[in-house]
């Protein structure tokens, strides 16, 4: 499968302690055994206490490209979390960016305080598909906690990116890839997660 574009840049990106880092090191391995280059990059933000956190991913068929995207050159965002999702719009977004985005907010220690609001859903929602030419959404941290293990959620957004065919992303890829980074006891699991990221992902009408 060709690259839509080279460079592709990606980003991963999300609240502390979600598992984007994993999620981006996963998929980067997972392309760099299809022949891509990829270049990974981290920013963070107080990510101890649920701040930000980005992973950037620049993959190209031929040349090595500097760790950070440039603002407002993202082609694919996947964000673990809705506000920041839209926040990483604001920074890396343009008219062709596709997004996919695990709907369920996090609310920080600000917003269970009463100290702010977290904004509406379908008003995130609606601002993102605004701001994206493409939209597709799934409650990775509904289907991963109905498996015992929130942080399966980013193993999730991975089978719905999958699904997506973007990119040279399959199941058969995903399960050699986790074959070389976990034990046995944890791969039926993943590959579940997997699965029903595949089968969960819709696009946002």
């Amino acid at each position: 499968m060709r690259l839509p574009s080279d460079p592709f840049n990606i980003i991963i990106g999300g609240v502390g302690g979600q598992g984007n880092v994993l999620a981006s090191m996963i998929l980067g391995r997972m392309l760099v055994s299809q022949g891509s280059i990829v270049t990974i990059g981290e920013t963070y933000g107080a990510s101890q206490r649920g701040g930000s956190v980005m992973s950037h991913l620049r993959v190209s068929t031929q040349n090595q490209f500097s760790p950070l995207i440039p603002e407002g050159k993202a082609h694919l965002l996947v964000a673990l979390e809705p506000i920041e999702g839209l926040r990483m719009i604001g920074q890396y977004g343009n008219p062709d960016l596709m997004t996919l985005i695990n709907t369920r907010p996090i609310h920080t220690l600000e917003v269970l305080s009463g100290k702010v609001t977290y904004p509406d859903l379908s008003l995130i929602l609606s601002k993102i598909k605004e701001l994206s030419k493409k939209v597709w959404t799934l409650n990775a941290t509904e289907i991963a906690l109905r498996m015992g293990d929130p942080i399966l959620a980013n193993v999730i957004m991975l089978g719905a990116l999958s699904a997506l065919e973007i990119l040279p992303a399959d199941r058969v890829v995903f399960n050699k890839v986790m074959g070389d980074l976990f034990p046995p006891e944890r791969m039926a699991v993943n590959l579940q997660a997997f699965d029903h990221g595949r089968e969960a992902v819709q696009e946002l009408a």
